[in-house]
């Protein structure tokens, strides 16, 4: 096995050729404590990141990855903002164990250091990630050159190397942070990787959907907000994946849902595919059921992988083989994969398929069954099978102190065997042999033991209805066989370790084979969800349009037919959504639908909708939350004031908006004021922006601008007595400004028992109020000529989409637009008290 013998050691190569002693900060930073939330809790990360940021005004940010399972390694170089959220994404989507930063960075770890203050970036990475451990790194192996050697030398030689050499190639930041990561690994995890054996890719941020980690947690992406267990998350719906790849891309995907619109669409195809025809569905099912809990990312992560100061024992020897045992076992099972693709229409499948025909893979079973017995096979976990599997895992007469160590382990467990007989004869006793990590021991049932146990057997334990015992001449043969043991599995090793050498010059092939067959369990399993749950495909046509969505999550916990399905509608002519209705009407339930079945759609997955229509965008931005958050010690307030400022600082005319509730932390007056100031500024920005808010002025002062529609949650009012009004909730969307529901607080206040006495005063003086409120509002003529502005916008947005997109027959499109002059006359002369006094007024003003 090669590898890269000039970075070994504790030495570095300085460009001048003089060696520096490497010199490693150990010390690391402990997470400051603070309380639990459901994405900080979760089991810790399986990458290590290293980052390095610019000095000055700029803010370039090199990001260096490494999965310690897999061994996928990924470079990016951001140019960030203030408040570092393409970098956080990022983190985000790579969860790691460690952040390794330079110690420069790190204040307080080395003496010239101590009254330096923390870097801003370094502040954020731990209000957002508390439980993840900061590592500080000698500046000095941060070093650019440094990094291009060590992507040159590891880099995989395959299709990708030569675009993954040019894309980094001047990117100063992330080599620097490559050679951080690649030195952080050899002298703290104690890992080298073998010449040309690591995925390496450079992929830029741009491509992906931003969603940051507030909204990904209030969304429920990947974790449930009360239990960090449950499935009741959008990844436990559409996650019915069978490999850990597949898994692993799901979430990936779900935190960052692709934005190549034709990539989308040849997903869909393919989900579409599977979907229609049942024998590909199933046969797919059935490939992908031989490889259940089989995960080739981290196969090959072990394959790569060896240790700095590597010493042969028998257990890296088991480990060893049963890694090539697994190898085996898995590319066995491409020639089935390609069965049943074979004859697919779409081109994502087919390029599948073309895959799984590489030559390389017969080669390399053909190179593994030279070396390893056709009859075995890989056992998983522990006991005497899986033991015996590794030893004569290698075949016979490849070496003959491989032969005569297995010859001598057969007859130590024969003298094992031996002993158990002659000791069941001599007590009269129903004696087993019972395999442990320590060797052998007796067991026996309890109900067959009459009295005590003879005294010579000790080390007594039960479980359930079995106690297991050894005696000194058992321990003395299980020494002698464990000998032998370990003998037979270091010399197999050896014959191992040629194989590992000749399959990882072939582990481009099974880089391409393992993203392939992630890649396909991922679309069988949004198949499977689609089946099961009657989704319809999604379109992209750059404008919002779902009928009859439902919640994806919501439907699956709710019981049958108790989801009320809902609409929703936004184009280039109404891209701001005001959302109204009483508490608990059902407008933040209307909203999270709203973004999470747009993630859906660009994931590739079908949706739960009669029909559902799309725009790709750039950035999911939302302000779900109305509580306090503990972690980051900002009050309710604070907390909106900080997520409005995200959300003003990165969006773009391509952002998808959600806003809840803003300006409930402070005073109505000032609520009104922030919100109304906000929501003009994103009315300009023509983000498609569905914006729920209790404050019922905004929906009369932001008519004005035609892009903005006001819509409701349906609530019935009925009579429960003379004295109060009950109401209702329908849970379904309405055009039009929510109907004057005066007081709903109030009713809601009965359910809730308060004494009759308050609840009179309260409603007195909240009709004088009320009255005094009415007495002031006009409505003026302006208003009613934004309206007619809105109104011809909203035609002439439908008229284009009519012409770009209709597939209606002649006769049916003739009708549609009769009706749509019809809707559009009555919508203008709704906005005409009197036509001829209006006339005379604008007249008058002219």
């Amino acid at each position: 096995m090669s590898s890269i013998s000039s970075w070994g050691g504790a030495s570095t190569p300085t460009p001048m050729g003089r060696a520096e002693s490497v010199s490693m900060v150990s010390k690391s930073r402990p997470p400051t404590a603070r309380p639990q939330t459901a994405m900080s809790t979760r089991a810790e990360g399986n990458f290590v990141i290293a980052i390095l940021e610019s000095r000055g005004i700029g803010r370039e940010v090199g990001i260096a990855s490494l999965d310690k399972e897999t061994g996928k390694v990924g470079l990016v170089q951001v140019a960030d903002v203030q408040t570092y959220f393409k970098t956080l994404h990022y983190i985000q989507l790579h969860y790691p164990s460690v952040v390794v930063m330079p110690d420069t960075s790190v204040p307080g770890e080395r003496l010239s250091f101590k009254k330096q203050t923390p870097s801003l970036l370094l502040q954020y990475i731990e209000n957002e990630f508390p439980n993840v451990t900061i590592e500080p790194l000698s500046r000095k192996f941060w070093n650019e050159s440094a990094g291009l050697e060590f992507v040159n030398q590891l880099c995989v030689d395959d299709k990708d190397r030569a675009g993954s050499l040019v894309a980094v190639s001047n990117k100063y930041y992330a080599l620097s942070a490559a050679c951080g990561l690649f030195k952080y690994a050899e002298n703290k995890l104690n890992t080298r990787y073998s010449f040309r054996s690591l995925k390496i890719k450079y992929a830029p941020v741009d491509g992906t959907m931003l969603i940051d980690s507030e909204t990904a947690r209030n969304l429920e992406l990947v974790a449930n907000i009360m239990h960090r267990k449950s499935t009741h998350t959008l990844l436990g719906i559409l996650n019915k994946t069978y490999t850990p790849m597949g898994t692993r891309l799901l979430r990936m995907n779900l935190l960052a849902p692709n934005t190549l619109h034709s990539h989308i669409e040849e997903r869909l195809d393919a989900v579409d595919e599977l979907v229609k025809l049942d024998d590909r569905f199933q046969n797919v099912k059935e490939a992908l059921k031989l490889l259940a809990k089989e995960d080739l990312d981290k196969l090959i992560g072990g394959l790569v992988a060896s240790e700095a100061r590597e010493v042969s024992t028998a257990k890296s020897a088991f480990a060893r083989i049963t890694q090539m045992l697994n190898l085996r076992n898995l590319i066995r099972v491409v020639p089935m994969i390609h069965d049943a693709l074979v004859g697919s229409k779409t081109p994502m499948l087919r390029e599948i398929a073309e895959i799984c025909q590489d030559e390389r893979f017969a080669e390399l079973d053909e190179l593994i069954s030279e070396s390893l017995n056709d009859e075995t096979i890989p056992k998983t976990g522990g006991g005497l099978n899986a033991v015996n599997s590794r030893v004569y895992a290698v075949k016979a007469e490849h070496n003959k102190l491989l032969d005569v160590a297995r010859e001598t382990y057969k007859e130590n467990v024969g003298d094992i065997m031996q002993l158990k007989t002659e000791l069941s004869e001599q007590y009269d006793l129903p004696l087993e042999l019972s395999y442990v990590e320590s060797g052998y021991v007796f067991s026996i049932r309890k109900a067959d033991l009459q009295g005590e146990l003879p005294s010579e057997f000790g080390n007594r334990s039960t479980r359930g209805q079995r106690m297991t015992f050894s005696n000194i001449q058992l321990k003395k043969r299980n020494a002698r066989m464990k000998d032998a043991l370990d003998e037979a599995l270091i010399l197999s090793e050896q014959i191992i370790r040629k194989l590992v050498a000749s399959v990882v010059a072939e582990v481009g092939a099974l880089y391409m084979l393992s993203e392939k067959i992630a890649l396909l369990d991922m679309l069988w399993s949004f198949a499977h969800v689609t089946i099961l749950n009657s989704y319809v495909r999604p379109e992209f046509t750059g404008t919002l349009a779902i009928k009859a969505g439902r919640h994806p999550i919501l439907e699956k916990i709710e019981a049958a037919g108790t989801i009320v399905p809902n609409d929703a509608y936004a184009s280039s002519a109404s891209t701001f959504q005001i959302v109204q209705g009483p508490n608990m009407s059902g407008k933040s339930t209307y909203l999270r639908q709203i973004a999470l079945l747009t993630i859906m759609a660009m994931c590739g997955s079908f949706v739960p909708a009669e029909y559902a229509s799309f725009k790709v965008h750039d950035s999911l931005l939302t302000r779900l939350s109305n509580d306090d958050d503990m972690e980051k010690s900002l009050s309710t307030f604070a907390n909106e004031m900080s997520s409005t400022a995200m959300i003003l600082g990165n969006a773009t005319a391509d952002s998808l908006i959600i806003i809840d509730e803003l300006g409930r932390g402070t005073s109505p007056t000032e609520g009104f004021g922030i919100s109304y100031a906000i929501a003009e500024e994103l009315v300009h920005l023509k983000s498609f922006v569905f914006f729920a808010t209790h404050f019922k002025e905004i929906s009369t002062t932001l008519t004005r601008f035609p892009n903005v529609v006001n819509l409701h949650l349906s609530v019935k009012k009925g009579r429960r007595s003379a004295s109060n009004i009950g109401m209702t909730f329908q849970y379904k969307i309405m055009d039009g400004v929510s109907e004057e529901h005066k007081h709903y607080g109030l009713e809601l206040a009965r359910l809730a028992d308060l004494p009759p006495s308050i609840l009179e005063d309260a409603e007195q003086i909240a009709y004088e109020l009320s009255a005094k409120e009415e007495q002031a509002q006009k409505r003026s003529l302006t208003d009613k000529v934004f309206q007619r502005r809105r109104i011809m916008l909203r035609l002439r947005t439908q008229l284009i989409q009519a012409r770009d997109h209709s597939t209606l027959p002649e006769k049916d499109l003739a009708d549609f637009l009769l009706r749509l002059q019809q809707n559009t006359v009555k919508a203008l002369a709704e906005t005409l008290d009197d036509p001829s006094e209006e006339m005379e007024e604008e007249m008058e003003e002219e």
